[in-house]
């Protein structure tokens, strides 16, 4: 009996099976690098009202913040933000900055302390007309927030028209502007 004339052929093949994995490989890489996933989180409540709620004042002496405050006919910025989250420091010079523009900017502290809260604002600035203690992050999630910091623009009327999802950088600060415009009209 001979054998199957197929063998020597199937040996062939399986040399060059791994070089072929690897260039599919790598093509496939090459491809994802040019062409990279959108992982944008987008808020599904951009357009509607902010969700009612009424925090504490995080420092004493100075108001907390209440959703009623939102909708008195000024744009604000609502900005989530930890002593102890290292970009909620990067982005301070930013929030001054707008500040500074004109645009009233509220804080919603995130399960923090007043000790660390103080230096925090001692070592960064301080930007805020009030701020809000949110001792058990409940606020932040109702806002639909992933983390911290986060900064919403919200219209005279209290709709959130804007969601920026971590730190405000420098070269974003038009950017942010533009927003604040747009919601005021």
């Amino acid at each position: 009996m001979t054998p199957p004339q197929d063998s020597p052929q199937v040996g062939r093949w399986a040399i060059w099976l791994p070089l072929a994995l690897f260039v599919g490989f790598a093509a496939l890489a090459a491809f994802m690098l040019r062409h990279p996933a959108d992982n944008t989180v987008d808020s599904k409540l951009v357009g509607q009202p902010v969700p009612q709620f009424d925090l504490p004042p995080a420092l004493p002496g100075r108001p907390g913040l209440d959703s009623r405050v939102l909708g008195n006919g000024k744009v604000h910025l609502v900005n989530i933000f930890a002593s102890w989250c290292i970009p909620c420091g990067v982005e301070a010079p930013q929030l001054q900055a707008l500040a500074q523009a004109g645009v009233p900017i509220e804080g919603i502290s995130v399960r923090d302390t007043t000790e660390a809260l103080n230096q925090f604002l001692d070592r960064n600035g301080d930007p805020y007309q009030r701020i809000g203690a949110d001792d058990d992050g409940k606020v932040q999630l109702a806002l639909g927030s992933s983390g911290v910091p986060e900064t919403f623009v919200v219209d005279g009327k209290g709709i959130i028209r804007y969601q920026h999802i971590g730190e405000i950088r420098p070269e974003q600060l038009d950017m942010i502007l533009a927003k604040v415009r747009e919601a005021q009209q």
